[in-house]
């Protein structure tokens, strides 16, 4: 049979057995089953097992529960809602004052949590109700909170990102490096769009007035709240860059520094251990269980050629390879409104890498390109889950009409960034290729 209709009948049974409702991993299971049995019989079921036995029994994947223990903690401690109050009173009457407050503290928390949705999450409840009490448009106090709480995609730690590098077999310590000041780029967009539009249109952010906070009170509160979290992040990142960690060390590192930093506010209580790590449990087995799937799937789709077959006409198209690039960057895009990040991972990078490396990009810059974009994802309409959990945060007068509205912008923003990354790939690969 020809790799093309192989390739039809994966993806038609990968899709039929989604519209059923069946979970995602079990959909993957599946197929992976009936794919190994009718490639290679009996042997390829004991084959199955092997690679799923292979695809856990790894270091590489220990980031993963380490970096959502750290969200967990940091949720769960309430430690967020003081970093908040202490970002809040060094912002002064700048325009949009709120919604530049959540980009700031969500980048903040972005190397805390590891995790958009607890950064939507928290975000949500702590400014959204502030925001509608001074009078700001749902354009401007849901959609910056969106667009921020996804940054914890875009910069270290970042679960999703050890995900991609172990799903694509690249060098998870890099990839961790070139997200940094993409993430950044993204970061500084927001807050350039929110200071543009609210000059405009002031009425979408009304000015109120500001306590004034003395110097002194500013200076101590910062020093107590703010610097000890950059010790974490140096516990995460700067082993990784000074090359004395590995990302699985470098994981365990922050997630020690992460509960010190508990202990010390005297916010590391038996019920937030209890809850932090059941939390971690839950979403480390979701995560291992697709990863399960992911490996085998991908030997699938090496075994029946499809995988060359795709590389092979790629490289073939009489088109720019940029083109291809982008090709493949609509695709997520479209994907990401039907689909949740991980699965887009599990069906895209194990055919979407090796033509990249054929075509003679940089996989490390792919990897970045491929974590915005589902970033993206998470916010876009009709099915981004960062969308379900602002609805469930934000005011009861909130409608999902309202929220996918406030994201469309942010939307925007982010294909402003991935542009810029298209043409300027230093930005992401700067950092990597300093790494000791």
């Amino acid at each position: 049979m020809e790799w093309q209709w192989i390739l039809i009948l994966i993806f038609g049974g990968l899709v039929a057995l989604m519209l059923t409702g069946m979970p995602i991993a079990f959909c993957f299971m599946l197929i992976n089953i009936v794919g190994m049995y009718v490639f290679f019989g009996m042997l390829g079921l004991e084959q199955l097992i092997s690679s799923m036995y292979s695809s856990l029994n790894t270091f590489v994947l220990l980031p993963i529960p380490l970096f959502i223990l750290m969200g967990e903690i940091m949720f769960h401690s309430g430690i967020a809602p003081v970093l908040i109050k202490t970002i809040d009173k060094w912002l002064g009457r700048i325009p949009g004052r709120l919604s530049m407050l959540s980009v700031s503290v969500g980048t903040i928390l972005s190397t805390l949590t590891g995790t958009s949705l607890a950064s939507v999450a928290v975000l949500g409840s702590v400014l959204v109700p502030e925001m509608e009490k001074h009078g700001y448009k749902k354009s401007m106090s849901l959609g910056p909170i969106l667009g921020s709480g996804g940054l914890a995609m875009m910069i270290p730690p970042s679960a999703l990102a050890v995900l991609c590098g172990a799903i694509a077999e690249l060098s998870i310590g890099r990839i961790l490096m070139a997200i940094i000041f993409p993430g950044l780029l993204m970061a500084v967009i927001y807050a350039a769009y929110i200071i543009v539009r609210c000059l405009l249109q002031p009425s979408i952010a009304p000015t109120y007035e500001v306590e004034t906070v003395p110097l002194s009170e500013k200076l101590l509160d910062t020093v107590k709240y703010v610097l000890p979290q950059g010790i974490v992040v140096f516990l995460v990142v700067g082993v990784i860059f000074l090359g004395v960690a590995t990302p699985s060390e470098a994981a365990a590192t922050g997630c020690l520094g992460t509960f010190a930093l508990a202990i010390c506010y005297r916010r590391l209580t038996w019920e937030v251990l209890k809850k932090s790590v059941f939390g971690t449990l839950n979403v480390t087995g979701m995560i291992f269980l697709i990863m399960c799937g992911a490996t085998a799937f991908s030997q699938i789709l090496s075994f029946s050629g499809a995988t060359t077959g795709i590389t092979n006409l790629a490289t073939e198209l009489a088109v720019h390879p940029m083109v291809i690039i982008i090709m493949m960057q609509v695709i997520i895009l479209f994907l990401g409104g039907l689909l949740d990040v991980v699965s887009i991972m599990m069906i895209t990078l194990p055919i979407f890498v090796p033509v990249v490396i054929t075509l003679g990009y940089d996989p490390i810059w792919f990897a970045v390109l491929f974590l915005l974009n589902i970033e993206m994802a998470g916010t876009s309409p009709p099915f981004g889950l960062s969308l379900f959990v602002m609805k469930g945060v934000a005011p009861k007068d909130t409608t999902m009409a309202d929220i996918y509205w406030a994201a469309l912008p942010f939307i925007g923003l982010d294909l402003i960034a991935m542009v810029i990354l298209m043409t300027f790939p230093g930005i992401a690969l700067w950092l990597p290729g300093l790494m000791g």
